[in-house]
């Protein structure tokens, strides 16, 4: 079955290189992952769960199916103990070209809005509760930009390309990113993107803040970059970086006053913890902490 994997993967233009590939994973896919048709997964470090699109003759569009693998993958790595970190990542070309317009074109208005067309793609922001980093080659057009601006951390290579190209279609961003991105970039240059379709670049979403890190370099680089943090973040207690997750998270929708106020609240309950002290044991100690994550 991994040998089989194996043959898709140099078979794709796209896809990982088998020698990159048997470099980096960490262990054999899981025998959940057999049943996925859009996506892959692995194990590539102990502690982070990745998740690659893999729909290289569509330059991995996204659609209701490819949604529903991915909210499978990441529910299965939210109820994993062992993992930390999750890695959402495309190919060197594409890491989410759009959203499938096949899909899209034919809806009415009652259809889309009585079946709630597109809801399940804010899983990742709404119920994902574990640190989500998206690793940006080559396109995040459309719904690949609002897939990644759904992550809690990006990084890109410098010549990936973003945009919200929506106004083009006669319509407008539907999985968040007119909301997103304003707060990410400001209210002007969001304007200005979603109403003209203009496409960024990777270096320019470094420069304006929407990526944590540009790489200048290819796919692999990029991966890599990206699963030393995953590595990092999941070498920490997993009981403190949900609870630092969720405080960032909150400082989008509160005021100052109560952002500051229900921070001290999660700092004052984090004393409840065992890893609060064995983490300061630890330091005063000078020893490296083994976290209980309880």
């Amino acid at each position: 079955m991994f040998a089989r994997r194996c043959s898709r993967l140099v078979a794709s233009k796209t896809a990982v290189p088998l020698t990159s590939y048997l470099s980096r994973v960490g262990r054999p896919y899981s025998s959940a992952a057999s049943a996925y048709e859009n996506i892959l997964t692995e194990t590539p470090k102990p502690g982070v769960g990745l998740i690659t699109l893999n729909r290289p003759k569509a330059l991995n569009a996204l659609s209701s199916p490819v949604f529903k693998e991915i909210n499978d993958a990441l529910s299965k790595y939210e109820e994993d103990k062992d993992i930390g970190a999750i890695i959402i990542t495309g190919s060197e070309k594409a890491f989410a070209a759009g959203a499938d317009i096949k899909e899209m074109a034919p809806l009415t208005f009652s259809s889309a809005f009585s079946n709630n067309f597109i809801a399940p793609w804010s899983h990742l922001a709404n119920n994902v509760r574990k640190p989500v980093i998206a690793a940006v080659s080559g396109y995040a057009l459309g719904g690949g930009c609002e897939l990644a601006l759904m992550c809690d951390i990006i990084y890109c290579t410098s010549k990936a390309t973003f945009g919200q190209p929506e106004i083009k279609l006669g319509t407008i961003p539907g999985g968040g990113g007119s909301q997103r991105l304003t707060r990410a970039v400001g209210k002007s240059r969001a304007m200005e993107l979603i109403l003209t379709g203009k496409n960024f670049s990777g270096k320019e979403a470094g420069e304006w803040g929407v990526a944590a890190k540009v790489v200048d370099g290819g796919k692999e680089e990029l991966l890599e970059e990206a699963i030393k943090t995953a590595e990092t973040i999941a070498s920490y207690s997993k009981v403190a970086v949900l609870a630092a997750k969720e405080v960032v998270n909150k400082s989008q929708e509160l005021s100052l006053k109560e952002g500051v106020e229900y921070e001290r609240r999660i700092f004052h309950a984090l004393f409840g913890t065992r890893d609060q002290k064995i983490g300061m044991t630890a330091f005063a100690e000078k020893k490296k902490p083994e976290w209980s994550n309880e």
